[in-house]
């Protein structure tokens, strides 16, 4: 498989957390022999100095790249802006507070090949790698979605919320063009989209800490379970189409 590799990380007032952030990931790409590799941070509208933050470590010689979204979109609208934006051949979004350790990485990448396009992240499989555990509350509401999301959608995955995800570039342009959910909800949306576009998935179990400073409002939340009524409505009405291709075309980074 070609050794060149994207990780794209949605940012929401994260100046605090960031600098941290890159500098584990630009360690851990160095010590790394990879053809190409890049870190796409995507302000998503912050209010505080989050794009100052990327600007400064930038300025400091690491090779990373700057998007911004047109205002506070959501984490979806984020992920798929820098997921479309990127020019690895493997493309991993990551949550900003490396709530897994950003080493999980290489639990994905063996599970991906020619055939399994796509390897994802999951808490449910082993809760003995969760390390620093939720809420009972949260953790309660989350295995709720995660029953609700197996009806409504159909698909056999454990856990498709953690914020860790592998796909190879071209699934990824197929998916995430689709993709039409700007907010949490997207997680559950695009993995519906790729079983739909024929895409096998690895559901990999990795270490997961939670770390305080969630941006998932209990609004949020409650607004994940509509959601899931439409992606079911948007497949009924053909705007996922599923009939055609609609990859960008980019050229491949060696």
């Amino acid at each position: 498989m070609t050794r060149s590799l994207s990780i794209i990380i949605p940012a929401y007032n994260e100046q605090t957390r960031l600098p941290g952030t890159l500098q584990t990931v630009t360690q851990y790409l160095a010590a790394r022999q990879w053809a190409f590799s890049e870190i796409i941070v995507v302000d998503d509208g912050s209010r505080d100095a989050t794009v100052a933050a990327a600007e400064d470590f930038q300025r400091e010689g690491h090779p990373i790249r700057i998007l911004k979204n047109p205002g506070n979109r959501g984490k979806g609208y984020a992920v798929r802006h820098g997921m479309l934006e990127a020019r690895g051949e493997w493309l991993l979004f990551s949550d900003a507070d490396l709530s897994t350790p950003i080493e999980e990485f290489e639990k994905l990448y063996a599970a991906v090949s020619d055939s399994m396009p796509v390897a994802i992240g999951s808490r449910a499989l082993d809760r003995s790698l969760i390390g620093v555990h939720q809420s009972q509350f949260r953790e309660r509401a989350g295995q709720v979605f995660n029953l609700t999301m197996r009806i409504a959608l159909g698909l056999d995955l454990h856990d498709t919320q953690c914020g860790f995800k592998l796909f190879r570039r071209d699934a990824a342009r197929e998916v995430f063009s689709r993709q039409m959910l700007e907010r949490f909800s997207f997680d559950a949306e695009i993995l519906f989209i790729a079983r739909k576009l024929g895409y096998r998935i690895a559901e990999v179990p990795v270490r997961w800490n939670n770390v305080e400073g969630t941006k998932v409002s209990m609004w949020n939340g409650a607004q994940s379970f509509l959601d899931l009524i439409k992606i079911r409505s948007n497949a009924a009405r053909g705007n996922y189409r599923f009939d055609q291709s609609i990859q960008t075309g980019s050229k491949s980074v060696p």
